[in-house]
């Protein structure tokens, strides 16, 4: 069985799809737009989290915004997270029904569930939208940092789109391959958690 692990080129660290031409270059590009929204949020987050803390120490008073900021970067990370976690096969699955069938009905099944996920995903990022013009009409602005609330929310259609995009780009490699994957670089299986002796 293949180990479960993303394609990465080993020189330089980077995503490669499975997929080709043109998919493979969406799939390349959601892979880069994922790792820059995370890895500048989380940087963005213990430097501003840093900074309030030294403040108070230093000045007595924090920063009267850090709050607001945290919150805006948590609301990043999560929905640029969940389509991380799709690519990387890192959702949460009950698998025991599914492990039980023969490779075919799997490989059936696991076309299924991407197919499944990624219009629900995509039903989410519609009615996140709705949500978004609702708060928009409404003209609330965040107290400290002034600017309309709304704005902090656009991370969520952006992180179901992403998420329903890669469940789709999954059906199509499960399709597509004879192996059965979890997401487009990671075939399904279960790496060894102990070495032979």
């Amino acid at each position: 069985m293949s180990d479960n692990s993303p394609d990465l080129d080993d020189d330089t660290g980077t995503y490669e799809s499975g997929l080709p031409g043109f998919l493979g270059t969406i799939d390349e590009w959601l892979a880069k737009t994922e790792a820059f929204m995370l890895a500048v949020g989380v940087i963005l987050m213990a430097v501003n989290t840093c900074a309030n803390v030294i403040a108070r120490f230093v000045f007595g008073e924090g920063m009267f915004w850090s709050g607001e900021v945290n919150r805006i970067l948590i609301i990043l990370i999560t929905f640029a997270g969940i389509g991380y976690a799709a690519r990387h096969g890192r959702h949460i699955r009950m698998s025991a029904i599914y492990d039980a069938i023969p490779p075919k009905a799997r490989k059936v099944l696991m076309i299924f569930i991407a197919l499944v996920t990624s219009v629900f995903m995509f039903f989410l990022c519609y009615h996140s939208y709705g949500f978004i013009e609702t708060t928009q009409s409404r003209g609330r602005i965040l107290p400290a940092l002034g600017f309309p609330i709304w704005w902090i929310y656009i991370w969520v259609p952006v992180g179901f789109a992403i998420t329903g995009i890669q469940y789709f780009l999954t059906a199509i490699k499960n399709f597509t391959s004879e192996d059965i994957y979890l997401s487009t670089g990671v075939v399904d299986g279960y790496a060894d958690s102990e070495s032979e002796v």
